[in-house]
């Protein structure tokens, strides 16, 4: 997709709907968490949170090997393992507030 002139990576039109939709819950709750690290100052937070954003934009597509150069299983398991573990990063985040 061209943006303004720039090139940027679409999500993978082969995800289904309902995993794009929670993938990008997780993307946001990612950001969300960024800027709340950031503004704690918390180096580890913002690492983590940084490392979830990048799982999800992975898991959707839009970084890592293009999906475009995938074989339909690949791309079926990118964003399978990617969703899961978000999963499990949210309910160990939930563990720990709990």
């Amino acid at each position: 997709m061209i943006v303004n002139g720039r090139r940027w990576r679409a999500t993978d039109p082969k995800v289904p709907e309902d995993v794009a939709a929670r993938l990008r819950s997780h993307l946001m709750a990612a950001r969300r968490a960024v800027a709340t690290a950031r503004r704690a100052r918390d180096a580890e937070a913002e690492r983590a949170a940084r490392a979830r954003v990048h799982t999800a934009k992975v898991a959707l597509g839009e970084r890592g090997t293009p999906w475009w150069d995938q074989p339909e299983p690949e791309r079926r398991a990118r964003w399978s393992e990617g969703l899961a573990a978000l999963d499990r990063a949210g309910s160990d985040e939930s563990a720990d507030e709990g």
